[in-house]
């Protein structure tokens, strides 16, 4: 691989270069979620660098978590199928300390067209399709989130409540495995905010009870939005965790 010039306005290490082009052959499927990505020396050769930059490209998407090393194994694509993803995305832990299950129960699923807010979140044209997606997510048989969720209709298409209902995967994992379409990060605003009584009734709230609404936007590779979402956080045993480093 030829280096750019120092001077170039395009020069970046030539180990983001090949992250890049590791990055484009995530997205286009070369390799899928879960499977096992080749050697690094194998890579050297295709891209004709050194194995050093290839470690320096695949350490830089092992700490983005969108590949993981397995000693002895090797190095594979990252899935929402592993039960260690997700709390990437949810960052709503119980006061007690204590793992609970969670359950997504879908309640509703239905086609639109996108107005200004959702067109502008999904960078779609106004009018576009959109489904939305409404579901509660329990943890030890308690509502603790509402989310309304945004996706591009065409990506999605297929997508029904009957589907939702039966899946038993994780709402990331059913998108990943049905749609091809995997979420690799998230920005997420917070604020504090009352319930409403529709709010309060799901979420088996006095009406007025603090809740905490967390808006996301959720990226794909190429930095593209493929959902947003508006969830309302119950926190009376719970509280939302970050880690901060």
């Amino acid at each position: 691989m030829r280096r750019a010039s120092s001077d170039s306005p395009t020069f970046s290490p030539l180990y983001r270069q090949i992250k890049e082009l590791l990055l484009k052959a995530l997205d286009s499927g070369e390799w899928q979620p879960g499977q096992l990505i080749p050697s690094e020396a194998e890579l050297a050769q295709r891209f004709n660098v050194s194995q050093g930059t290839v470690r320096k490209a695949i350490d830089e998407l092992a700490a983005e978590n969108l590949l993981v090393r397995r000693q002895g194994k090797g190095t594979f694509v990252a899935s929402h199928k592993d039960p260690r993803a997700f709390f990437r995305f949810l960052r709503l832990v119980p006061l007690s300390g204590e793992i609970e299950p969670a359950r997504s129960v879908p309640l509703e699923c239905w086609r639109a067209k996108a107005g200004p807010e959702a067109a502008r979140m999904l960078e779609l044209s106004l009018g576009a399709p959109i489904i939305i997606v409404r579901r509660l997510l329990e943890f030890s048989a308690k509502p603790v989130v509402l989310d309304e969720i945004y996706l591009p209709g065409e990506v999605f298409a297929g997508l029904t409540l009957e589907l939702l209902k039966e899946s038993q995967e994780s709402l990331y994992s059913l998108f990943e495995s049905r749609f091809g379409v995997r979420m690799v990060r998230a920005e997420e605003r917070i604020r504090a905010v009352s319930a409403d009584r529709s709010s309060a009734e799901l979420l088996r709230v006095p009406e007025g009870s603090p809740l905490l609404s967390v808006e996301r936007v959720s990226f794909t590779y190429g930095n593209r939005p493929m959902e947003w979402r508006r969830g309302l956080y119950s926190t009376i045993d719970h509280c939302y965790f970050n880690e901060l480093s």
